[in-house]
């Protein structure tokens, strides 16, 4: 699996140092399912984004919805085990992290994030 860093661009700082890239049907429908833990500065990149699940998840998580271009359209905090995400127009990336992230970083919609090689 790919692996990228998630920078915020607007704020100057990282949002996972170290995120897998899901970017066909399998790897999206996975995504982190049965995940026990996932530490501070690792994610999971969702290409192409859209509405997430939390079936078969252990953890909460935060969920950065964004465009194409990487602004980003909405923040959801910490959403819990078995939820399913809203649908976002126009979302075609979704970045899942560790729940307090979205609020450490200072992360809101209208941020610029870029995905970078690593």
């Amino acid at each position: 699996m790919r692996r990228v860093r998630v920078r915020n661009v607007t704020r100057g700082g990282y949002l996972a140092e170290n995120a897998g890239m899901a970017t066909n049907i399998l790897t999206r429908f996975r995504g982190l399912m049965l995940c026990k833990v996932l530490p501070p500065g690792e994610g999971l990149v969702l290409i192409p984004g859209g509405q997430i699940h939390m079936f078969f998840m252990r953890i909460p998580l935060d969920v950065i919805h964004a465009d194409k271009q990487g602004t980003v359209l909405r923040v959801l905090h910490g959403i819990k085990p078995w939820r399913l995400g809203p649908m976002v127009r126009k979302c075609r990336i979704v970045v899942e992290l560790p729940a307090g992230t979205i609020a450490r970083t200072g992360t809101e919609a209208g941020d610029l994030i870029a995905l970078e090689d690593r």
